[in-house]
């Protein structure tokens, strides 16, 4: 496994790292953003389709409408379950019907704790934590090899 931490000391540093991190991601990723509220997961998900050529305009967290879906280099299916309660919710809006498209293009969960026993093998965990008011310390993990590339070139900043 390998493992890449990095702390942001400004907003701008987190979605920097979401614009590289997009710009290497390829078809069928899977990945769980997990962190308290106010911890920069739609802002990483963010600088994500900046590094895709999605409009930013187009990215806001979907909390009300659960799944938004933006068109770039690749199609991003992006999820907020910060208003479902169980994993049964989650099967109810159709998740398992994204996952099955993650070929397709790439999904981005926040609040990806409530589903992580649902998720396919392999996806890509990244734990954001509030250090201070800017400052952030940013997890990028999975128990496969599929994302050493990018971990490794994320890891070049």
């Amino acid at each position: 496994m390998v493992k890449f931490e990095y702390i942001s000391n400004q907003p701008a540093d987190t979605r920097d790292l979401g614009e590289k991190m997009g710009k290497c991601l390829q078809p069928g990723a899977v990945m769980a953003l997990v962190g308290e509220l106010g911890s920069g997961k739609t802002l990483l998900t963010r600088g994500i389709c900046a590094g895709l050529c999605v409009p930013l305009r187009q990215v806001n967290s979907p909390t009300f409408v659960l799944v938004n879906e933006y068109y770039g280099r690749l199609p991003v299916f992006h999820m907020d379950l910060y208003r479902l309660n169980d994993t049964a919710d989650v099967v109810d809006i159709g998740l398992l019907d994204y996952l099955s498209r993650a070929q397709e293009g790439l999904i981005v969960i926040e609040w990806a704790e409530k589903i992580l026993s649902v998720l396919p093998v392999g996806y890509l965990m990244i734990k954001l934590d509030i250090l201070s008011s800017r400052k952030r310390e940013i997890s990028v993990s999975s128990e496969i090899d599929t994302y050493d590339y990018l971990i490794e070139k994320i890891k070049e900043r």
